[in-house]
């Protein structure tokens, strides 16, 4: 196949070395003096070891070769030890190579027992998150690990506060032609400019008595940080705990999400559309399972086809665990109602 590579012009080239050790992929050595690439197979052709040539002798060509082989350079990444694993992912990962960054995290959960070191500490440090509850999980103390009790409930005299207001029948409360989808809700009783179902717009919401405030719903999340990408499987909050793994928007859409979901439990969301290191996921949640020993796992998702993604993460992951865990998947819609509430 046609593909690009390293070249080295061995006139400029003095054989220092200085791209041996920036070649993660170990598709370079210094042979009589000079500097070669002994591998097409292990050359990704990204050009790493470009800027640390002070002579000026590696540049990319296109060329035929045979293909780069992610996991015949995971094989040889493993033999040199963490840092070198995690190096080469992290050049993987700046270099948007998403499909080898696959191909090399599967390989080493495939090979977790052959391996001297944990993979969560590794896919950790190659998405830049410090293990140990007491650190920063990105370098942010607002990031840091933390446990702390659930805020108590508070009430106010509003007696309407919570209610939700009930559908509006079609053609009766000014929905025109009776079409059901978004709007705005107006004192009317209607929707006012209502689109086909779908379209981005505004559902009807919660009743307030004017001039009082709602009533606060107390807070039940008990950890931080509660990002996937962020969390610690180690972390004592994810120990023998009930977990809830939700999609970022469920929060938002259901209104006694802290009262009827979360409370008593751990917390991790993610969006499987724009998040990446999505392997990284499997993963932690293979770890939430084995390592931490989790009681259930709840798996909250929008009725969005975009979601699906987080429960083929977590199908995944509990393809590869050797605990099973009672897990419940909901489906919820864009306003607020529970479609789905089934235990797999």
């Amino acid at each position: 196949m046609e593909r690009d590579m390293v070249k080295i012009d061995e006139t400029l080239c003095d054989g220092c070395g200085a791209c041996i050790p920036n070649c993660h992929e170990g598709a370079l050595q210094i042979i009589d003096g000079k500097a070669r690439l002994v591998s097409d197979l292990m050359c990704d052709g990204l050009g790493a070891c470009i800027g640390h040539c002070p002579q000026g002798a590696i540049s990319i060509e296109r060329r035929e070769a045979e293909a780069y082989n992610e996991e015949k350079v995971m094989a040889l990444m493993v033999s040199k030890g963490e840092n070198t694993v995690v190096a080469h992912l992290q050049h993987l990962r700046d270099h948007q190579e998403t499909g080898y960054l696959k191909e090399g995290v599967s390989w080493l959960m495939e090979h977790e027992n052959e391996l001297g070191f944990r993979i969560t500490d590794v896919l950790d440090r190659v998405h830049n998150v410090k293990s140990g509850e007491e650190q920063a999980a990105c370098g942010c103390p607002g990031s840091a690990a933390r446990s702390f009790a659930p805020q108590a409930a508070a009430h106010t005299g509003n007696p309407m506060a919570g209610r939700r207001i009930a559908a509006v029948a079609a053609g009766a409360g000014g929905i025109p032609g009776g079409a059901q989808g978004a709007g705005s809700f107006v004192s009317g009783g209607g929707m006012a400019g209502a689109s086909a179902a779908g379209d981005e717009g505004i559902f009807p919401g919660q009743l307030s008595m004017p001039g009082q405030e709602p009533a606060k719903q107390a807070s039940q999340l008990r950890q931080w940080p509660v990002q996937m990408h962020l969390i610690n499987p180690g972390a004592s909050c994810f120990r023998q705990a009930d977990v809830v793994l939700a999609a970022d928007c469920v929060a938002f859409s259901l209104g006694d999400f802290h009262s009827r979901w979360l409370a008593g439990k751990s917390l991790a969301i993610a969006c499987p559309k724009l998040d990446s290191g999505l392997e990284s996921y499997v993963e932690k949640i293979r770890a939430l399972v084995d390592d931490a020993k989790i009681n259930t796992l709840t798996v909250m998702m929008m009725h969005v086809p975009c979601c699906g993604g987080l429960i083929r993460l977590v199908d995944k992951a509990l393809g590869l665990t050797n605990r099973k865990v009672p897990v419940k998947m909901v489906i919820v819609s864009a306003e607020g109602e529970i479609l789905q509430e089934e235990w797999n």
